[in-house]
């Protein structure tokens, strides 16, 4: 009998030892789902542009090319006024404003509003470029922190009204850009624009000259 009750018992720890590993087992499965279910289902990584020499980065880092690009091409982009600038600007102010800061945005609704009571807009026509020699640079793009950084940008202005140009110069900002990844569905840079970090600056830039060091002057305020 006494051997009975020991084989009784043992099978009874032994089936006790199983569900308790059977819950530990549920516990993991569970956690290990949780961890599949919260882990990011895109992640964005920033190469730089030229890949033959390999490169090897943290996921986060954002390259200061990377940082250029975005924010020379929004930057031209909002300053794109091919028909009329009343309209187009307008427009351009609600295209992009995913990336935009709301403090820059305000900035440039503001600007829209000056510009609109001196006139400056209807029947503008504005394009923004690069001037030929200035683009990327190892100082054009000052890292304050990892998600922090002013980019300098070197670029031309022409504008006309009604076929006839009315100006017609070359003008460096300096531009905030900050990390923003907030809505990959609307912004898959993860960057934003906070404007301007500095007043613009008028650079004298003669026909042909694509130097480095551009004489400018602080008294511009060209937008």
């Amino acid at each position: 009998m006494s051997r009975f009750r020991h084989a009784q018992s043992a099978r009874d720890a032994h089936i006790l030892t199983l569900r308790v590993i059977v819950a530990v087992l549920l516990l993991l499965c569970g956690g290990m789902w949780w961890g599949w279910k919260s882990a990011p289902q895109d992640l964005t990584i920033h190469n730089p542009p030229d890949l033959r020499s390999g490169s090897t980065r943290k996921w986060w880092e954002v390259p200061p090319s990377t940082v250029y690009s975005f924010s020379f091409y929004i930057w031209q982009q909002l300053n794109r006024w091919p028909a009329n600038g009343e309209v187009d600007y307008k427009r351009n102010l609600h295209a992009y404003s995913a990336y935009l800061t709301p403090q820059c945005q305000v900035y440039l609704e503001n600007d829209y509003a000056a510009r609109q009571r001196r006139q400056e807009l209807k029947g503008r026509v504005r394009g923004m470029y690069e001037i030929p020699g200035r683009g990327f640079r190892k100082d054009a793009v000052t890292i304050l922190d990892r998600n922090h950084w002013v980019v300098t940008l070197d670029l031309a202005i022409d504008e006309h009204y009604a076929g006839t140009p009315v100006r017609d110069v070359y003008v460096r900002y300096p531009i905030r850009v900050v990390r923003a990844d907030v809505d990959p569905e609307r912004n898959p840079w993860g960057l934003q624009l906070d404007c301007l970090a500095d007043t613009p600056q008028r650079l004298s830039v003669p026909r042909g000259d694509t130097g480095d060091d551009p004489t400018g002057n602080a008294d511009s305020t060209e937008k």
